[in-house]
This record gives structure tokens, C-alpha cells and sequence, in this order.
């Protein structure tokens, strides 16, 4: 029940970004922007975040499993403060087309990333290596991010 009650939280927030995503809300204004030539195609957004959510939602149930949240609230919290702001970035950038503001957004939350993953390695090491597919996902999103704002 755990891993269910993980996972369920990710694909929430999974959700949430869904609903404002190109294809669902606003897809002229995506279509719209200028975008540089690796932007990569929109059919792979999809797949690659729900592998990614999944991978986040087997990560913090292992380290909730092993350690309850009592014994591991500095890497539960900050597990939850960067799921809060991975959703946050699909509402800055797609729902309210703030490109700066997804901007600073998506920096702070690849710190938050790395912090997690850290904390993470320090209980279990296959809870770090799960999120090691995400920071490196976001880091190219952070890029595109980058990218965007300066081409519009």
C-alpha cells in the first residue's frame, strides 16, 4: 500500500501538468513559440515523464519503507517541496505562459532535485540512483527552458 500511496502522489502531480500541456490547453501558443532544433518532439514528453514519476514514486517509497517518515523527514520534505514544484513548473510555463518566471522556477527546482537525491543516496542507494533519470531529464529541460525564453 506504500509504494501505491507514492505513486499516486507522483502521477498526481503528473496529472496536474497534464492538464495544461500543449496538447491538452493552449496549443496554439506552444506551437506558437520559437523553439530551438532540439527541442524534442512532443510525442516523447509523455512516455519519458511517466517513466520518470514512476522512477520518483519507487524512490520515496524505499527510503519511506526503510526508514518511516520519522527517520527520514529532511529527505521526505524535500522530496515533497520538489514534487510540489515540478508541478508548479507545467502552471508557470503552459497554464500562465510566464517563461521567466518558469525559468527561475525550474533552476530552483533542479537544486531541489539534487538536494533529494542526495538525501536519497544517504539511506539507499537505489532510491539515489532512481532519481538520477529525472535530474538529468530536468537539466535538459532547464536547458530548453533556457532556450525558449531566449528565442521568444
Amino acid at each position: 500500500m506504500g509504494l501505491l500511496f507514492w505513486l499516486i502522489l507522483c502521477y498526481l502531480v503528473a496529472w496536474t501538468g497534464a492538464q495544461v500541456s500543449p496538447g491538452i490547453a493552449s496549443p496554439e501558443w506552444y506551437n506558437a513559440l520559437n523553439k530551438p532544433t532540439w527541442n524534442p518532439p512532443a510525442w516523447l514528453f509523455g512516455p519519458v515523464w511517466s517513466a520518470l514519476y514512476t522512477m520518483m514514486g519507487i524512490a520515496a517509497w524505499l527510503i519511506w519503507k526503510d526508514y518511516g517518515i520519522k527517520h527520514a523527514k529532511p529527505a521526505i520534505i524535500v522530496f515533497l517541496i520538489q514534487l510540489a514544484l515540478n508541478g508548479l513548473w507545467s502552471q508557470l510555463f503552459f497554464n500562465f505562459q510566464a517563461l521567466g518566471w518558469a525559468l527561475i522556477e525550474i533552476i530552483i527546482l533542479l537544486g531541489a532535485i539534487f538536494i533529494t537525491t542526495y538525501l536519497f543516496f544517504q539511506k539507499n542507494r537505489a532510491a539515489g540512483w532512481l532519481m538520477v533519470p529525472y535530474i538529468l531529464w530536468v537539466s535538459f529541460a532547464t536547458a530548453l527552458t533556457v532556450a525558449i525564453w531566449v528565442l521568444n
